[in-house]
């Protein structure tokens, strides 16, 4: 299939909704091996904190399923390797822009803390061993900086550094983890720490400061997991609001909405949240940008046989890309398995080698292996087929490779898998957000970027289920609106509410920057779970 005549065609159709972008927890086989390279969520989205209308937020997580008590080490980002978030402003599937961030593991005064024993004086075992607070941290063996270099037009390795303004130098500090309530004053003492390490920062060619944060962050993904990955162990209908209440709210035998589902609640995640002023991402009149993030590794690595803390390895050659993300589901649940470490080391430009995957999903048809008796028993139905029949299926093309044209789609595009947003569309105010983003009549969610609050696990199911085959509630008022992709008779159950039980919402999530709630700590054993601030 010719993606340049899949564009043309599609760029005929008016405004769409699109495909979720999910989370991407250990995706691919390789990344396995290296989780502090591993990236597993990417949120775009203009700032919707009050008096920061102006500015894009962009957040990459890294490090998956971080149980919050994982010490004494806990979870630094890897020293060797380059961590980039990239944006192309002019559609042409090629980063403009890429911000590099570099992590360097500090001694405090040289040392680990001292401990005198017995007249000895030893280094200490672990790597805390005292309070912590925004002022002082005595007993912190190990804290981490990082720099950020700027690299414009497409440059990548010829990078100008961005300037820490509250030092005048390139160097910023990241936040210990939240190893538990004792060590940080009690419970509140994680949250102003934490604060203490958003920077303002001066960025090359942008008259406007942005702000930057690195480090650790409560999971803001929601997920039913592990019934999820056990072949999808219910039935992923939304159930009534009641078991057998048959009061309308769902199907009789479906799946009822239930945070408990959410088995990631107790976990962490490293982020890397940017804030930049939209101006100095956009480039000429195309308010659309795309965006995505990736690590790379050095080309070869040699272990270091009398190691020492700075230096265990040695890494020599040049840096070779090993994950990528930007609509995460994309890899875990549309690329092949033998091609994921593939999509993980490839860039946009080079998407055509994956179009099969997209045009001819196998996603839908593994639901239908698993689910047809179970969905139409739950429906009262007697479908024969609940996968979509619409090849090539170029609904997912338009979601994945090329954004929807009148919405997030760039003048130019060439056709490549990462997240779009288009700067101009008015912000929604948290309290006002449809976790449906486009889907629920709100244009300024999901696909139009990612907000934190978007519930991307329910739009993908229903979307990789034909959702896009029915009318679209995203006209004045909600009305319906037919996108013209394809018709109801291609997706016999795409206008059924599938979920995986597991709700989010804005609500859920800070109404400031970088609005991922502070980290479930590693203690107390019973904490409860983190809470947005206001």
């Amino acid at each position: 299939m010719n993606l340049k005549l899949i564009a043309a065609t599609l760029a005929a159709t008016a405004l769409f909704c699109g495909i979720a972008h999910g989370s991407s927890h250990r995706e691919a086989p390789f990344i396995t091996k290296y989780p502090q390279v591993d990236s597993t969520d990417f949120y775009l989205f203009r700032s919707y904190e009050p008096g920061r209308e102006d500015y894009v937020t962009l957040i990459a997580n890294y490090v998956p399923v971080q149980a919050a008590y994982g010490g004494p080490n806990y979870f630094p980002l890897d020293s060797e390797a380059l961590y980039e978030i990239h944006v192309d402003n002019d559609g042409d599937a090629r980063e403009d822009i890429s911000f590099q961030f570099r992590f360097n593991d500090v001694l405090p005064g040289g040392d680990p803390v001292q401990l005198t024993v017995g007249g000895t004086t030893i280094s200490s075992v672990l790597r805390n061993v005292d309070e912590i607070d925004a002022d002082a941290a005595p007993g912190l063996s190990h804290t981490e900086e990082y720099s950020i270099e700027v690299a414009l037009d497409g440059q990548r390795r010829r990078a100008d550094s961005a300037i820490n303004l509250a030092t005048g130098d390139t160097l910023f500090a990241k936040p210990f983890d939240y190893s538990g309530t004792k060590t940080f004053g009690g419970p509140g003492g994680y949250s102003e720490y934490a604060a203490s390490f958003i920077h303002d920062f001066e960025m090359p060619n942008c008259a406007a400061p942005g702000r930057v944060f690195v480090g650790q962050r409560n999971e803001a993904f929601k997920i039913n997991l592990g019934e999820v990955f056990d072949l999808v162990n219910f039935v992923p209908v939304e159930g009534d609001s009641a078991p057998g209440a048959g009061d309308g709210g769902g199907f009789l035998g479906g799946v009822t909405q239930d945070p408990e589902r959410n088995v990631l609640a107790r976990n962490n995640v490293t982020s890397i949240a940017l804030e930049v002023h939209k101006d100095c991402l956009t480039d000429g009149d195309d308010p659309v940008i795309g965006a995505w993030t990736s690590a790379s590794l050095r080309q070869l690595t040699i272990q270091n046989p009398r190691q020492t803390f700075k230096r265990p390895e040695v890494g020599l050659g040049a840096f070779v890309q090993v994950s990528r993300l930007s609509a995460p589901l994309v890899n875990e649940l549309f690329i092949g398995y033998d091609k994921k470490d593939r999509f993980n080391g490839s860039q946009p430009k080079n998407d055509g080698q994956f179009i099969d995957f997209v045009t001819n999903p196998g996603l839908p048809l593994i639901l239908d292996i698993l689910f047809r008796e179970a969905v139409n028993e739950t429906l009262a139905t007697e479908h024969e087929d609940l996968a979509p029949s619409n090849f090539p299926r170029n609904d997912l093309v338009t979601a994945f490779l090329t954004g929807f044209p009148g919405l997030n789609q760039p003048a130019n595009v060439v056709p490549s898998e990462m997240m779009r947003l288009n700067t101009e569309v008015d912000i929604t105010p948290r309290a006002q957000q449809s976790a449906f983003g486009v889907a629920g009549g709100d244009v300024a969610g999901f696909p139009n970027g990612r907000r934190p609050g978007d519930d991307v696990v329910d739009i993908a199911l229903r979307v990789a289920m034909g959702a896009l085959c029915y009318p679209v509630p995203i006209g004045e008022g909600g009305t319906p609106f037919d996108l013209g992709l394809c018709t109801p008779e291609d997706a016999p159950v795409g206008d059924v509410a599938f979920t995986d039980g597991a709700p989010l919402s804005a609500a859920d999530l800070e109404n400031a920057f970088p609005y991922l709630l502070t980290p479930y700590p590693g203690s107390p054993f019973d904490a409860p779970l983190p809470k947005p601030a206001d």
